[in-house]
């Protein structure tokens, strides 16, 4: 299995670079996962295809606004600095650019005094380690201070930071969106419950290697990120509840999906967990708890597509990005999405 198997043409213009309004305005291509038939909707007829019984299992983490720019001390010159991961207390691994101006013991002011850094140490990958000082809350500091981290290919400003947030995101953490629930509003959400579908949250804090591309001609020699993960005990129990049931559990997103089926994988199956997760799902996965799964369009040769394509089949799901291209879906983290069921 090659890389260049997931590769597709997609026009530069079918990326989007706002996000819909209303929210679950957004097009919605579902597909049989098993006939490969396509049916083109829009994502409030989500209701349409959720029974009683089923249940939703969605990524509560909430995006930082993890890019802000600082002033050195002694020059004045501008870097940016993208968080990565919190380390201990107020220690970022961050990001900056130009990095050459972030050189160890070199020290930074952000927001007019807000808020105050130094560098302190360069990791083997070239991110900096950097401790933060700041009057108060830090993420307050941040809210303040800091820009959406939005992913490359989108290129116009952002003007309401909630617009990359889900509507239920409460566990601050993520570099990037769990995109596939930006569709769902408060209204779609009470619609879901009044069906009798079950919702449960689970937490995975995405990281900027979401993006990062596959640089192996073996997809099988591709080393994944690691993201930090926790399946509550609520959600456990749902899960287990739903399975003997007969319902079906369907993940809002590749983040939910990798958490679920992380845990899946662990000797006792669905309980309450945290930790780290690196897993790669790519075609001859076997699936443990995945019923269905709501996600977006995803990258050529990304290894979100090539998870998309072992949930349902390689080909079928070419052929459904093919069809989505012929019908200008938009794509990407503010685009349009597809069910898989």
């Amino acid at each position: 299995m090659k890389t260049s198997d997931f590769y597709y043409d997609l026009p530069e213009e079918l990326i989007a670079q706002t996000p819909i309004e209303p929210r679950d305005h957004s097009r919605l291509l579902v597909m049989d996962r098993k006939t490969g038939e396509l049916t083109h909707r829009h994502f409030y007829d989500i209701l349409d295809y959720l029974r009683e019984g089923d249940c939703l299992i969605l990524n509560d983490s909430r995006v930082l606004p993890a890019r802000i720019f600082g002033t050195k001390d002694d020059t004045g010159a501008v870097v940016e600095f993208l968080l990565l991961k919190n380390t201990e207390g107020k220690r970022w691994e961050c990001l900056t650019k130009p990095g050459k101006k972030a050189k160890v013991g070199t020290r930074f002011t952000f927001g007019d005094g807000l808020m105050h850094a130094v560098v302190t140490d360069v990791a083997e990958d070239g991110n900096r380690m950097v401790d933060f000082t700041c009057e108060g809350s830090f993420y307050a500091a941040l809210d303040q201070l800091g820009q959406m981290p939005l992913p490359p290919y989108i290129h116009e400003k952002l003007q309401d930071k909630e617009r990359y947030q889900t509507v239920y995101s409460r566990e601050l953490g993520s570099a990037a969106a769990p995109t596939a629930g930006l569709h769902f509003t408060e209204e779609l959400l009470q619609k879901v419950r009044d069906k009798g579908v079950n919702i449960g949250f689970v937490t995975l804090h995405v990281g900027l290697g979401t993006f990062r591309p596959v640089k192996v001609d073996d997809v099988t020699q591709h080393k994944m990120h690691s993201e930090h993960y926790e399946l509550p005990e609520a959600a456990a129990r749902l899960i287990r509840e739903t399975k003997q049931r007969g319902g079906r559990v369907i993940a809002v997103g590749t983040t939910s999906c990798r958490t679920l089926e992380t845990v899946a994988a662990k000797e006792g199956g669905i309980q309450a967990s945290e930790g780290w997760t690196d897993i790669f799902i790519y075609p001859g996965f076997r699936f443990q708890v995945l019923d269905g799964l709501i996600t977006n369009f995803h990258l050529p040769e990304s290894t979100l597509i090539m998870l998309v394509s072992a949930f349902s089949d390689f080909d079928k799901i070419k052929h459904a990005y093919q069809v989505a291209v012929q019908e200008r879906y938009r794509f990407f983290s503010f685009g349009d999405a597809m069910l898989l069921i």
